[in-house]
C-alpha cells in the first residue's frame, strides 16, 4: 500500500523504512515514501522482520535491582556503542533477587541479537546456557562463562582502608547491600582485609546490610548508631553512594558531624556525591565506561568479529571529599 501511494517498489519502501536508503534511493523517492508512511500510518513489523532474518535488532540487558542510580550510568555506555541499529531491552530483577534463568528465556524468544548481563552469579549463567552472544558486566569470578568487563574494585576499596587509617580512625563499621552480587562480596572483603593490615578493626556486628534505598539506610544507621557510638565507631563505609546519603540525612538529624564526628564513604561516586552536603567521600566506579566496553564488545561479538582482548578490567579511584576530610576540598 505504501509503494502503491508513492509510486515506488516495495523494495524501495523497505529501504527507507529501515534508514538503509544512502545511495541507493533518490532523495525524490525518500520523500515520497515517508509522505506515503506518515499518511498510511505505517510501521516495520518487527516480529516479522526478526523471523525473516532470523534474529532481531533487540540486545537484553539483564540487571539486579535497578533502584540503584549507578546502573543509569551503564545503559547509557551501552547505549552509546551499541548506537542506533539496536534497541536496548532492559530485565530487572527486585530488590535482593538474582535474574531467573527461566525468566531470561522466555525474553530469547524474541530472537535478540545479543545478550548483556550485569552482576550475575555461576548458577544463572549455568541455568541460562544461552546460544546467542553474551558479555558479562562487573562478574568478578566468572570470566570463564563469556567475555566480561570488570572494575577493579579491589584497588578502590584499599585505596579507601589506607585513606581511613592516615585520618586516624581505628574502630569502622560497614553498611553492605543486601543485593548479594559477587561485585558488593568483593568491595566489602576488599576493605577488611585492607583495614585489618592497617590496623582498622571492623566487629562482625558493626557490618549490617539493606537495600539500596535513601531511607531504608538512614533506618539502619539510625537504629545502630547509638550502640555503634558506644563502640568507639568513628567512620562508617558504605557499600554504595546511596547508602551513603542515607547515613548523611540521618546525621544531620540527629546532630551526628561529619566528619568531625563520624566519617562517611561510599563506592560509586554517583554525580550528587560531589555536591552533596558535605561531599562525599567514594570510590569511583566508572559507570559509563562499563557500559560502553561491554556494549561495544557485544556488538563486535554480533557482527561475527573476534575481541582483541575478550577480558577487560577497568581502573578505580578513590575521591577525597569532605564526609572523611576536613582539609579535602
Amino acid at each position: 500500500m505504501v509503494a502503491a501511494r508513492a509510486g515506488v517498489s516495495a523494495a524501495t519502501v523497505s529501504l527507507v523504512a529501515n534508514g538503509k536508503t544512502a545511495g541507493r534511493v533518490s532523495e525524490d523517492n525518500v520523500v515520497r515514501v515517508r509522505a506515503a508512511i506518515q499518511e498510511l500510518g505505517y510501521v516495520v513489523d518487527g516480529i516479522g522482520s526478526s523471523l525473516a532474518k532470523g534474529v532481531s535488532s533487540l540486545v537484553l540487558l539483564v540487571a539486579p535491582d535497578i533502584s540503584n542510580p549507578f546502573f543509569a550510568k551503564v545503559i547509557d555506555g551501552v547505549r552509546q556503542a551499541l548506537g542506533a541499529d539496536y534497541q536496548v531491552l532492559l530485565s530487572v530483577t527486585d530488590a535482593g533477587s538474582f535474574p531467573q534463568a527461566d525468566d531470561i528465556r522466555r525474553l530469547l524468544s524474541l530472537r535478540p541479537a545479543g545478550l548483556l548481563v550485569d552482576a550475575p552469579n555461576a548458577r544463572f549463567l549455568e541455568d541460562l546456557s544461552a546460544s546467542i552472544p553474551l558479555v558479562l558486566l562487573d562478574a568478578p569470578g566468572l570470566e570463564s562463562y563469556a567475555p566480561s568487563v570488570n572494575l577493579d574494585v579491589a584497588f578502590g576499596a584499599r585505596e579507601l582502608a589506607a585513606h581511613l587509617a592516615a585520618e586516624g580512625h581505628r574502630t569502622v563499621a560497614y553498611l553492605d547491600s543486601v543485593t548479594g552480587t559477587d561485585t558488593f562480596t568483593l568491595r566489602r572483603e576488599a576493605f577488611l582485609t585492607a583495614a585489618a593490615t592497617l590496623g582498622i578493626h571492623v566487629a562482625p556486628d558493626r557490618i549490617i546490610g539493606t537495600t539500596i534505598d535513601v531511607g531504608a539506610a538512614a533506618a539502619a544507621f539510625a537504629s545502630t548508631w547509638p550502640a555503634w557510638a558506644r563502640a568507639g565507631v568513628t567512620a562508617v563505609v558504605c557499600g554504595t553512594d546511596t547508602h551513603a546519603y542515607g547515613v548523611l540525612q540521618e546525621a544531620r538529624v540527629t546532630g551526628v558531624r561529619i566528619p568531625e564526628d563520624l566519617a562517611v564513604a561510599g563506592f560509586d561516586d554517583l554525580p550528587y556525591s560531589a555536591t552533596s552536603n558535605p561531599g562525599l567521600t567514594s570510590v569511583h566506579l566508572p559507570a559509563e565506561s562499563l557500559g560502553f566496553e561491554a556494549g561495544d564488545q557485544l556488538r563486535r561479538l554480533m557482527l561475527g568479529e573476534m575481541l582483541a582482548q575478550s577480558q577487560v578490567t577497568l581502573e578505580t579511584s578513590l575521591l577525597i571529599r569532605r564526609s572523611t576530610s576536613v582539609s579535602a576540598p
